[in-house]
This record gives structure tokens, sequence and C-alpha cells, in this order.
């Protein structure tokens, strides 16, 4: 798997972050739903990577700035037919790695709470995350677990 910043003209990655979407979309109702539409992964300061294999995208992942120092893991995605191949713990060392490099000292998340995120937690969890309270714009949310860690490497 080759790892790169998006290429946002690139109709495969349009199509793989809205199923996605699609995902997500019967796990929560909207406003518990926080998962960035392709516009929203293009604004300013968010970093979208793309894994690559030889057969099309096969995850994804950003940071968003939260504010200064602190960044939020967002659009963490692996097709379904590579899971369980390493692909998710690529792109996320490959995301730690560049928030260190810039000086983030501190990456967070959020995450659903139901029984379907169940294999991100505990992913996440195995990274080194740990649960904290909602961080930025986010509010506690029943349907939502936080989790954090500093970008030090463990």
């Amino acid at each position: 798997m080759h790892i790169a910043r998006a290429d946002f003209s690139d109709p495969r990655l349009a199509a793989f972050l809205q199923a996605h979407l699609d995902d997500m979309e019967p796990t929560a109702p909207p406003e518990s739903r926080h998962a960035l539409d392709l516009a929203a992964l293009q604004r300013d300061g968010v970093r979208l990577w793309v894994g690559v294999d030889g057969d099309g995208i096969v995850g994804t992942v950003a940071l968003a700035p939260v504010e200064e120092g602190h960044e939020e893991l967002k659009s963490m995605r692996t097709e379904p037919r590579v899971r369980g191949t390493g692909v998710a713990s690529r792109l996320l060392a490959h995301a730690l790695d560049d928030a260190r490099a810039r000086g983030v000292s501190r990456v967070s998340l959020e995450t659903g709470s139901m029984a379907f995120f169940e294999p991100a937690r505990r992913f996440y969890a195995r990274a080194g995350f740990v649960p904290c309270p909602p961080f930025g714009s986010y509010a506690e949310d029943p349907l939502s677990t936080f989790m954090t860690r500093s970008t030090d490497p463990r």
C-alpha cells in the first residue's frame, strides 16, 4: 500500500468517502453523526491521506485542526475487502507521524458509542487513545465516545 495526500479530483475518492458517510447514516441521528463530507475535507487546515493498492483506494485518514497543538482524527475508513490487514494501523501511524513532525502534541477523535463502533474503539485503545471529555465544539452525547492521545511515540 502506498500512502499519499488525497487528490480531490479523483472520482474514486468521492465514491470512497460517500461509502463512509453511507456506512454512518444508519448508526445515529444526523446531530450525532460527525463524519466530514468531501467539501469539509477540503477546508483550510484539514489534511487527508489515502492508502492505495493495485486495486484502488483501500483507506483514508484525515487530521483537522481543533486548536493550536491539538488536531482531530477524521475520516478513518478501511475498504471492507482489506480490513484486518494492517491498512488502518499504517494510516494512523502516518497521520500521527505527520502531526508530530508539525509540532502537534495531541490528537483526539470522536466515534460512536454503539456496538457497531466497538471494533473502532478497541483499535484506537490499542493505539494509545484513552477516553476523554468532549473537545473542540463537541458536546456530551450518549451516542459519542471521545478519545485522545499524545503524539509522543509510545
